[in-house]
């Protein structure tokens, strides 16, 4: 172990000394970016780029089950990247594919798809089904994988999961307008009957949300975060939640 390892270690295990754990976002969000720019100035390809923010995401739950976080929101792909040359997406999809199946593998985690099917490959629909699946009566940390997801897109599906579900009940529209309100419109989303976002960490230093989650981070706290994705250490997550636990959180002002 080289010195800058023994002093990173012992300011890790500091942060981490100091944490109040009932000051822990219960539900984090995650942005998931720098994927393509850590692998440019590393000399990778774009592929290892995304290979290297995938095998990430393992170890980034481990610190969140140290800290007993018990929701994590993991943007693994928009609809937006959809639009990506052929030559990265399959790729791409493959890698997430991989990552999914990984998570249910392990054993620990509740594993939850949270976008739209439509834009998906059969063979990617059936990855994210099975994870589902398998991992149905798992205890430990829910992980909603986001892949396919865009926040306008998430609100449009609510809206017409709404509209169907009483169309099929035979709810007039002078009725349906009485009784629409935000938690009538919170029980179509993708993420329904869990908690909103505490926190919302975005890597890379692009300091934007893109629609991540639009709807339910009205009251989050937002931590952006310089370091790109693959190279997220342990003590930028303490960081996050440190920075978390020192603000006040005010509902609507």
């Amino acid at each position: 172990m080289n010195l800058r390892d023994l002093v990173y270690g012992l300011y890790a295990r500091r942060v981490e000394g100091r944490l109040d754990h009932d000051q822990v976002p219960k539900h984090i969000g995650v942005i998931l970016d720098g994927n393509r720019r850590w692998a440019k100035a590393s000399g990778g390809t774009t592929t290892q780029g995304h290979r290297a923010g995938a095998d990430k995401i393992s170890e980034f739950l481990g610190w969140c089950a140290e800290t007993d976080v018990e929701v994590v929101t993991l943007w693994m792909l928009s609809t937006d990247n959809f639009d990506r040359p052929e030559s990265e997406l399959g790729p791409l999809l493959g890698i997430i594919e991989d990552a999914v199946s990984g998570l249910a593998r392990d054993g620990r985690w509740r594993v939850h798809h949270v976008g739209t099917m439509d834009l998906m490959p059969a063979r990617t629909q059936l990855v994210l089904k099975e994870a589902e699946q398998a991992t149905l009566d798992n205890t430990g940390i829910l992980v909603n994988v986001a892949v396919g997801y865009g926040g306008r897109q998430e609100i449009a599906d609510a809206v017409r999961s709404l509209l169907l579900d009483h169309a099929e009940k035979g709810t007039s529209f002078e009725e349906l307008a009485e009784l629409v309100d935000i938690d009538v419109i919170s029980e179509h989303l993708y993420t329904r009957g869990q908690p909103d976002p505490d926190l919302v960490i975005r890597t890379s230093g692009e300091q934007r949300l893109s629609g991540f989650m639009m709807w339910q981070s009205a009251h989050s706290e937002y931590y952006f975060c310089e370091v790109f994705w693959p190279a997220f250490r342990k003590v930028d997550f303490l960081r996050a939640l440190r920075d978390y636990a020192a603000r006040h959180r005010r509902y609507g002002g």
